[in-house]
């Protein structure tokens, strides 16, 4: 590893790759000492999501930190080291039997593309994909963890036994943090036994007409692992479903009840793979100029797709949990939405009463049009009070604060 720069020569670009936890601490007691700014990070393919950071220094990686910690198999817990790719620790859950039932946004863990991150990453951003419907977020999966402040010093919260009351709830706390509170460097989470047998189901239809048959699925007994609503880039609807169970009958007997309500309804499905079903547009050799993150309540989707800001965004796809009301939006292609249709759009969603992230907008776009990617929380103050017990001197992802559109640097 290279020598750490001085405050003088570090810069954003500058990357500091430890080999162990205790070349990590090292670094970030020398950081702290001299003042300088930095930014917790994984694999650095996300770290232009969400606000610009500022007045920044070093990103301080933990790549290369990805061992497995313990592996309680008969518990159904496994610790691991934050910067364990979230596909590695799958095909290693797979060996026995096993998976952790959280996905990065479009269905990642479900494919294995090439674009699915760390751990950590998925942890410090609290984007959770379409498995959410079921499953929950990955906060929900998460037991224990391990952090580093911006001093320095190492902490633990939770532990690595399912039943844990032990302390305040730090998990929570940094999960969906950005990296603006201290970098985590190790978690243990729960996982599940391995079903093979899955399938999916695609029903299409205007989406006035799928509203009915989504509110009947979510609202009946029956929870499948995951419900979508889908809208394309030339205005196409659907609904995507996905189950996974114990045997082909039994997923059978549970998509053929939905497929019957479907087509009393009049409209159009088609069974399909589970991974033909969640394709991943990052994937795709496309630009991708805007990219956002939506949270609304589940009802309102169906305003949203059919509202007159969604109309006129051209070239838009559209996923959102038809359970949960969380997803994403995201433009493809050389035309490029200007700032104030994003901007009407993200007032629609608050109308709604839902909130909107901006994790992508095109990098050409002047200052003073471009798009706060958090709008100030109504607990404002208290993200504020809890930043500056973390990270007195705001060393830490200068720039981004979720929750707060402005925060100090």
């Amino acid at each position: 590893m290279h020598p750490l720069p001085t405050i003088a020569d570090a810069h954003a670009e500058t990357l500091l790759l430890p080999d162990s936890v205790a070349e990590l601490r090292a670094l970030a007691r020398q950081l702290h000492s001299d003042g300088q700014a930095w930014t917790p990070a994984g694999l650095t393919t996300r770290l232009d999501w969400s606000a610009p950071l500022q007045n920044t220094g070093p990103n301080l990686s933990v790549q290369r930190l990805k061992g497995v910690i313990d592996h309680a198999v008969d518990d159904l817990t496994i610790t691991v080291q934050a910067g364990l790719p979230l596909m590695e620790l799958q095909g290693l859950l797979a060996e026995q039997q096993q998976w952790l039932p959280v996905d990065w946004p479009w269905g990642s863990s479900l494919q294995a593309p090439t674009s699915a991150g760390t751990v950590g990453g998925l942890i410090a951003r609290g984007l959770s994909g379409s498995l959410r419907q079921r499953h929950m977020g990955v906060r929900d999966q998460l037991i224990g963890i391990g952090l580093l402040r911006s001093d320095g010093v190492a902490a633990h919260a939770g532990g690595r036994v399912v039943k844990n009351v032990a302390g305040y709830d730090l998990m929570r706390l940094l999960c969906g943090s950005w990296g603006s509170l201290a970098l985590i460097t190790e978690m243990t989470l729960r996982v599940q036994p391995l079903r093979y047998h899955r399938r999916a189901l695609l029903i299409r239809g205007e989406a006035r007409q799928l509203e009915p048959v989504r509110a009947t699925v979510v609202g009946s007994g029956f929870t499948p692992d995951w419900i979508d609503w889908e809208r394309t880039a030339n205005g196409d609807c659907c609904l995507q479903l996905g189950v996974a169970s114990i045997s082909d009958k039994a997923v059978q007997d549970q998509l053929d009840p939905i497929a019957r309500l479907a087509a009393e309804a009049g409209l159009e499905t088609s069974p399909q793979n589970w991974v033909e079903a969640v394709p991943d547009p990052i994937s795709i050799d496309q630009p991708t100029p805007w990219l956002l993150r939506l949270c609304l309540p589940p009802a309102r989707c169906v305003a949203l797709l059919t509202s007159e800001a969604c109309q006129q965004l051209h070239g838009w796809h559209w996923r959102l949990a038809a359970g949960r009301g969380s997803g994403e939006a995201w433009q493809s292609g050389d035309v490029v939405s200007p700032a104030d249709q994003v901007k009407a759009l993200r007032q629609q969603v608050l109308n709604l009463g839902g909130e909107m992230i901006v994790l992508k907008q095109p990098a050409n776009t002047p200052d003073h049009q471009r798009l706060p990617a958090w709008l100030d929380a109504p607990s404002k103050p208290v993200i504020e009070a809890v930043k500056h017990q973390f990270d007195p001197q705001h060393q830490l992802a200068r720039g981004r604060l979720p929750g707060v559109a402005a925060p100090l640097c």
